[in-house]
């Protein structure tokens, strides 16, 4: 387990990390996100000892990473795809890594085999993709067999088939019992892979939830209905005071509605429904929500205008559906 205790980091007048504590737990995959300049490669530094902290401490295991004597024993990272030496082959790169830790030699095809590279194992590192170098680095941080895998950015430069492989193995060490703590800008994949959440912004903690918890907190659901009858399932749900906005393509939908109660009403004045489906917000949606205030750099007027004109079109307060219910009552 990596727990960080009150971690403050200053370069200059810049405070990277501030009194930053949370705890990465064993058997899941955790997934560390915010936006650029959050602190987040500052932080994953600060866990290796790549860097020392103004204050606080990190523990792994509940020892410092300083006094481990054997580290890839205990803690295996990938931080940066070009980390290795360019003139040395990827079995001389992993043998030296290997002895240095008193890594028995025999680990180093066995990681090769693993990550793929065992055709290119004698060639050296300048020659590689990024995916290979990216691969490379993946097979450094299991050279150990360690129980913490650290991964920054890791479908960086990899193949569809390549995205699918790493996310498989994240998964199965997190189901081993290890501690898997992934940073990735990749919100699709993130969601894919990651079952708790670690959000800073501005080097602060915002959150440390499971996924589920995050997306919920942080977004709305919705139920999505589409009829050829409009009027008649807008009447029926002005009659359960049940609001209602317009959606895509001539829907409708009905924020934190529940598709059970919904269809039922439809089906009790014969109404004939084409869609009824709920609509969960994405992890994409409710990490914006999350960090809109903790955005170092943000789009101009152009960008924030084409947002407006997407919402409106997507049903905002106002929209059709509303205007027609609010003319419904006012005729009654």
């Amino acid at each position: 387990m990596i727990e960080l205790h009150d971690l403050t980091k200053r370069y200059g007048d810049k405070l990277a990390v501030e009194s930053l504590s949370f705890q990465v737990p064993k058997g899941v995959v955790t997934g560390f996100l915010g936006p650029n300049g959050a602190g987040k490669s500052t932080t994953m530094r600060l866990i290796l000892d790549l860097d020392r902290p103004s204050s606080g401490s990190v523990t792994i295991d509940a020892k410092g990473y300083g006094v481990l004597k054997e580290p890839l024993k205990y803690i295996g990272a990938l931080l940066e795809a070009s980390a290795s030496h360019p003139g040395r082959t990827a079995r001389n790169h992993l043998l030296w890594l290997a002895q240095s830790n008193r890594i028995p030699v025999r680990r180093v095809d066995e990681v090769l085999a693993l990550v793929g590279l065992t055709e290119v194992a004698d060639k050296k590192a300048r020659g590689f993709s990024l995916g290979m170098r990216q691969r490379l680095g993946i097979a450094s941080a299991l050279l150990g067999d360690p129980e913490i895998l650290m991964f920054d950015e890791p479908v960086n430069g990899l193949d569809p088939e390549g995205i699918l492989w790493i996310r498989t193995l994240m998964k199965q060490l997190a189901a081993e019992g290890r501690t898997v703590f992934v940073s990735s800008h990749l919100m699709s994949e993130m969601a894919l892979t990651a079952e708790h959440l670690v959000v800073i912004g501005k080097g602060r903690l915002l959150a440390d939830l499971p996924m589920a918890d995050f997306i919920a907190q942080n977004s709305h659901s919705a139920v999505r209905l589409r009829t050829p009858h409009p009027e008649q399932l807008l009447d029926a749900l002005a009659a359960e005071s049940i609001p209602v906005q317009s959606g895509p393509e001539g829907s409708f939908e009905v924020t934190g509605g529940d598709p059970a109660r919904l269809g039922e009403l439809a089906a009790a004045h014969g109404i004939t429904l084409h869609e009824l489906s709920l609509q969960r917000a994405s992890l994409e949606e409710a990490f914006m929500r999350m960090t809109a205030d903790a955005v170092e750099y943000h789009a101009g007027p152009e960008a924030a205008a084409g947002q407006g004109e997407e919402h409106d079109a997507a049903g905002a307060p106002g929209s059709w559906g509303a205007d027609w219910q609010r003319t419904r009552k006012g005729s009654n």
